[in-house]
């Protein structure tokens, strides 16, 4: 069974929707992230996706103390990401309380201190963050598209280590009509033993189980949620029925 991971992505501390990485598209939804956080885990929610679009905007990080005050206070077992470029950054966030961090910037942009961090830490706690434009890896926000192919990336963070993805499609991200299942199924073809993160676009709970059957490790959800066109009470029905 895939786990249900609702998205809680940040701007000056609030909780926020873009549409396809545009921050000119940006929806505000919650002045407190927390309590956001504790109406998920009061759900049967166990697991929360945050993210810094500050820091992945500024490239360092910067609402780590929203990270500190949600784990500090509600059971979640959160994954953060967002402008984590350097070690000091990946320190302060696990020192804040993440579970795990994605990286996806780095990942392209400095290859060598990404590596390493599969050699200093588990690979249970590195996540590989793929965001794609037509496979293509889309970087720092989605505000650039990087000229490196999806299946080329991940096979060399496989070679030290990779257990986890995070995939987004940006052309669905936002946009409430259904994820990329054929992506979802190529990669899932290509990696069978990879723990796939699907993101982007799951927009009812038919999208939820198709993510399911076809064998994701997570599903992240966001504005569908905020939207109301998954309710967290289905999304309960489907954890407890687990």
């Amino acid at each position: 069974m895939s786990r249900i991971i609702p998205a809680i992505d940040l701007i000056d501390g609030k909780c926020v929707r873009l549409t396809q990485g545009d921050y000119l598209q940006k929806k505000s939804y919650h002045e407190n992230p927390l309590d956001v956080a504790l109406k998920f885990q009061d759900h049967g929610i166990k697991y929360l996706h945050l993210v810094d679009l500050d820091g992945a905007r500024l490239k360092k990080v910067v609402n780590h103390k929203i990270l500190e005050t949600i784990v500090s206070k509600t059971q979640l077992k959160v994954d953060f990401g967002g402008g984590v470029q350097s070690d000091e950054d990946l320190r302060i966030v696990f020192e804040s309380g993440a579970q795990q961090v994605t990286g996806g910037s780095i990942a392209v942009k400095n290859k060598d201190l990404f590596k390493n961090w599969f050699k200093t830490h588990l690979g249970t706690k590195i996540i590989l963050g793929t965001d794609v434009k037509d496979k293509r890896i889309a970087i720092h926000g989605w505000q650039e598209t990087s000229d490196i192919w999806l299946f080329d990336l991940i096979e060399e963070y496989i070679e030290v280590g990779l257990q986890y993805t995070i995939t987004t499609d940006v052309a669905k991200d936002g946009m409430l009509q259904g994820p990329s299942f054929d992506l979802y199924k190529e990669m899932k073809d290509r990696y069978p033993d990879l723990k796939i993160i699907a993101s982007g676009g799951v927009t009812t709970m038919k999208d939820v189980e198709g993510l399911t059957e076809l064998g994701m490790d997570g599903i992240i959800i966001g504005k569908a949620i905020y939207e109301e066109t998954i309710k967290l009470s289905d999304l309960r029905n489907f954890v407890e029925g687990a």
